[in-house]
């Protein structure tokens, strides 16, 4: 059951306002569903304490393992949250096409929201011309972690191309030691992580306005380009000692203990691919390394060279469903620079305001995927982030599939490309 099927007449289309929200409230409780659990959420509820204390309101967070499912039920109950924090932007545009959403424009200051946010930003956060929601959260998912003192002691330099990263691989199999951790998360949508390796060798293989065709469904699976792309993930995770325990490995190891094999003494793995907030694995699990002689990332190397600097990010929006003043309120904090400031002290997280100060981020790392970010030439969303729910959920179950067994993949290219076509109609 879709989410445009659920909503005949949402809370949020009847509740648009046309003043800016209120700074201050006197009480009153704010509904939030969001994905956020463990440090990510104790960030969250960290920053939040600070509105909770200034304004004597409290923030009810209702933690989803699927937030596209619960939104659902709920608009079908008449019992929207107030806000939502969002996974990704196909998400945002197919509430705001139910009518589910209220409009920023009337809720926040704009001139604050301009200042503060890039044109590039407001865009992914609007749906037909209006701004529907801010981009609190945001990771870079073209960061590769390693240790620089592994690397230098086995005289490994940083490769900057597929072609260098291949080599580099094949080098430390050779030196008796396994190239990279690789892994599908446990739990609901566990195909996610293999899916982003897709994403950053499309982009940085095929370009971004090919990128953005097949993302569209204009473009078939099976376009050479596109499937060069799987082929090239499926010759990695084949090759005899490249990954970490081979496919059980893969299918049986978190993404935060992803992160363990690469700083054990010795290393049992050198590399690995996971979006920026990595880094508070790594420093959760390894207090003791220091952030950028111990730990630290490169950038996911270009398939070819000319599309380096391409970048994938995700990023979780936050949007308002049921306006009330304590809503809008708490909704300005969060997306200012005062509260991201404070959420950027803490650690492990990434913002894109621009009002937030560099020397925020008190580490060599954390600075460092700040500057990927903005520094980079061209700057996509994962591509499943950006597919329809049921595109993406067929991409994850498809891709453990692959990873399980590798004669799946035309089937699956097929199928992928039928299942696009019919979302996208």
């Amino acid at each position: 059951m879709t989410l445009t099927l659920l909503v005949a007449a949402s809370t949020a289309a009847c509740t648009g306002a046309d003043s800016p929200a209120p700074t201050t409230t006197s009480g009153g409780a704010v509904d939030v569903v969001g994905l956020w659990s463990g440090p990510e959420y104790d960030a969250f509820a960290s920053v939040a304490s600070t509105w909770e204390s200034d304004t004597g309101g409290s923030v009810d967070w209702h933690g989803s393992s699927d937030v596209a499912a619960d939104l659902a039920d709920r608009t079908a109950a008449a019992d929207p949250p107030d806000l939502a924090v969002l996974p990704n932007p196909g998400l945002l545009h197919e509430l705001a096409q139910a009518g589910a959403l209220v409009p920023l424009d009337g809720v926040l200051d704009m001139d604050e929201v301009t200042a503060d946010y890039s044109p590039a930003w407001r865009d992914l956060g609007s749906d037909d011309g209006r701004l529907y929601g801010i981009y609190v959260k945001v990771s870079d998912k073209s960061t590769v972690w390693y240790a620089p003192p592994a690397f230098a002691a086995g005289g490994y330099d940083v490769p900057t191309t597929w072609d260098d990263l291949t080599a580099l691989a094949d080098r430390m199999v050779a030196d008796g030691g396994t190239p990279f951790s690789l892994v599908a998360p446990r739990g609901p949508g566990s195909g996610w992580a293999l899916t982003d390796w897709i994403s950053s060798l499309v982009l940085g293989g095929c370009g971004p306005d090919l990128y953005d065709r097949w993302v569209a469904a204009d473009v078939p699976w099976t376009d050479p380009c596109v499937r060069g792309a799987f082929d090239r993930f499926d010759a990695l995770v084949q090759a005899p000692g490249y990954v970490l325990g081979g496919t059980q490995g893969i299918l049986t190891t978190g993404d935060a203990d992803g992160v363990v094999p690469l700083y054990a003494d010795p290393p049992t793995a050198f590399m690995y691919s996971m979006a920026s907030f990595a880094q508070g694995f790594i420093s959760s699990s390894f207090p003791d390394l220091t952030p950028g002689d111990d730990y630290g990332f490169f950038p996911f190397p270009a398939v070819d060279p000319a599309h380096a600097g391409a970048v994938t990010v995700g990023g979780d929006v936050v949007v308002m469903m049921n306006d009330t003043p304590a809503a809008r309120s708490f909704l300005a904090y969060l997306v200012g620079a005062d509260a991201q400031t404070a959420w950027v002290e803490l650690g492990g997280y990434t913002s894109v305001n621009r009002s937030v100060p560099a020397e925020a981020y008190d580490d060599p790392v954390a600075r460092a995927v700040a500057d990927h970010l903005t520094g980079a030439d061209v700057t996509r969303f994962g591509a499943g982030d950006s597919m329809p729910a049921s595109v993406q959920r067929a991409w994850w179950d498809g891709m453990l599939a692959l990873v399980q067994n590798p004669t799946t993949l035309d089937g699956m290219l097929d199928s992928m490309t039928q299942t696009a076509a019919s979302a996208a109609s």
